[in-house]
């Protein structure tokens, strides 16, 4: 049996003192290792110690939580009700003394009006809209045909039956065309057959181009796990090769990525924050020297970011994916640096961290309402009365928004909506917050006081909602939109340079734009290269939700023979 280690209390100062030295001793890579692992040993140490930590919380910490949802917070355990007998907001306020407003709540059960999960997972005929259709005739009849069976009736058309049949292939396929040669035996003049005009020009389609695009910056499969599964099926595709064929798409494709920034920028709401990034070409002594020499302030200049811009305009969403030096609000100002001055500033979604605002660019700046609901959801073990009560109410507000959603109300109707129904609520709360202070309730400096705090600090841009047409209650769309980002970051590592970043910055961008918009990215990208010189020269109308009407016009147009 394995005898348990020995736990030891080590003073921070002496800490420092042993990371200092661990630091000259070992290289950089190493000495970061150790000073992670210390600090983390650290960290969880004090964690344990607090008074109130629970296993549950201990658990959230190494393995992270399932769902922020309220019944979930709020259920079974710690003497909570369990999620189907959790009291309304309406109960919630009678436990606390808030009045609410009967149209906040709902007399039916939620969970009898929510629809049931249709399909059991099964998917139906109409959802394989990228698949193959084949029409097969019947053998013998046709509409208008007696019937064989009473020979008195006729036959007539009906919906047809439908069969399904999936087959697999290896992602990236080839063919081989061995072309025939003659001879002639005595002036020795070869004959080859011509290539058919399916083989093409390049050796490598536009869909390989594509394909490969997808698998590593859209599901986040790294070159080397794809150039291993290739030479499994044999079909081989090494990843130099896959990087050589991403590279020279992406330059086909660059027209497309920076009309996207122009269309961002003219967005009546943007959602910006960022991520960590590894680009080895940056990091080091060298690249964090010149980072230096070329920074106004150094401190700032020696992160490494992607940023993720997700921008709402007429109807349409742009994700943009932005890595380097800059942070979240210093690549926003890029992007409105290109928006058309007759434009009014712009609704901006972000938390409430000053590196996400875009400096002196002006825009109408709401703050993320999930960020500081996450504060007391953090805290629920410790605090459960006072936290349930907000989580609670927030639940109005969502269910509300939810509501305008399922309605599809105007932003100038939705925001009627929420003045009606959620801002009672609100303001009831904003009250509720402040009388936590106000009669020495809440501890400021304890973890509920801080989470309180936050919400009183920014309480004008948390409920912008209230007062602004459009604009949303949390920043999740892009948070979701960084996943892909993060995705390839926990895969692939780390860019080896800054054109690497570049490059998957560009099919990222591209890539979730086509998701966003419902539109397949895999023909979207494919169509692209096939028609670079109309893309280069008229980038607006190669957008994911207008390229399919641009492919008709280029069908119904005669030629003259030399397109």
């Amino acid at each position: 049996m394995r005898n348990a280690p020995e736990i030891i209390e080590v003073d921070p100062t002496r800490l420092e003192e042993v990371l200092g030295r661990v630091e000259q001793a070992l290289d950089e890579k190493d000495a970061a290792l150790i000073r992670a692992v210390f600090q983390s040993y650290a960290y969880v140490a004090g964690v344990v110690e607090e008074k109130n930590t629970s296993i549950r919380r201990l658990r959230q910490l190494f393995f992270g939580k399932r769902t922020e949802k309220t019944q979930t917070v709020v259920g079974s355990g710690n003497g909570s009700p369990a999620p189907e007998e959790a009291t309304s907001p309406k109960d919630a306020a009678a436990e606390t003394g808030r009045v609410v407003d009967e149209r906040d709540t709902d007399p039916v059960n939620e969970a009898d009006t929510r629809p049931a999960a249709p399909g059991h997972g099964r998917n139906g005929a109409d959802t394989y809209r990228g698949a193959e259709r084949i029409e097969v005739p019947h053998p013998s009849l046709t509409a208008g045909d007696p019937c064989p069976a009473c020979g008195d009736g006729i036959v007539y058309e009906k919906a047809p039956g439908v069969l399904v049949r999936i087959t697999g292939q290896a992602p990236l396929t080839a063919t081989i065309y061995q072309l025939q040669k003659l001879r002639c035996h005595l002036c020795g003049e070869v004959f080859t057959a011509a290539a058919p005009a399916a083989a093409g020009e390049q050796k490598y389609d536009a869909t390989a181009g594509s394909m490969i695009g997808l698998l590593k910056y859209g599901s986040g499969l790294p070159f080397n796990r794809l150039d291993g599964l290739q030479g499994h099926l044999e079909v081989p595709l090494p990843a130099s090769t896959q990087w050589d064929i991403v590279a020279a798409v992406a330059a086909i494709l660059a027209p497309a990525f920076g009309e996207l920034i122009r269309q961002a920028a003219q967005g009546e709401v943007l959602h910006n924050d960022d991520t960590t990034v590894k680009i080895l070409e940056l990091m080091g002594p060298r690249g964090r020297s010149e980072a230096l020499a070329g920074a106004e302030d150094a401190e700032l200049r020696t992160g490494l970011f992607t940023s993720g811009v997700v921008a709402l305009r007429d109807g349409h969403r742009v994700a943009l994916f932005l890595s380097g030096r800059r942070h979240a609000g210093e690549n926003l100002a890029q992007v409105l640096q290109l928006r058309a001055a007759e434009l009014p500033p712009p609704i901006q979604m972000c938390d409430a961290l000053s590196r996400n605002l875009p400096g002196e660019l002006q825009t109408i700046l709401a703050n993320c309402l999930a960020h500081a609901r996450r504060q007391f959801v953090d805290v629920y073990d410790r605090f459960p009365e006072p936290c349930r009560y907000l989580l609670e109410a927030l639940a109005v507000v969502y269910r509300n928004d939810a509501s305008a959603r399922e309605r599809q109300l105007s932003p100038e109707a939705r925001l009627q909506w929420h003045q009606e129904a959620s801002q009672p609520t609100m303001e009831q709360l904003h009250a509720w917050l402040r009388q936590q202070f106000d009669e020495k309730l809440v501890e400021p400096n304890s973890a509920l006081g801080g989470a309180i705090r936050y919400m009183l600090r920014h309480w004008e841009p948390l409920t912008l909602f209230l007062r602004q047409a459009g604009a949303p209650l949390d920043n999740n769309i892009c948070e979701r939109a960084l996943k892909k980002a993060i995705l390839h970051r926990k895969n692939a590592l780390f860019y080896k340079t800054r054109k690497g970043a570049g490059v998957g910055d560009l099919f990222m961008s591209l890539i979730h734009t086509c998701q966003l918009n419902a539109v397949n990215p895999f023909d979207y990208l494919t169509e692209l290269q096939r028609h670079s010189e109309q893309l280069a020269a008229s980038p607006h109308l190669w957008m994911p939700w207008n390229y399919r009407e641009a492919l008709r016009c280029e069908s119904s147009t005669p030629t003259n023979g030399n397109v």
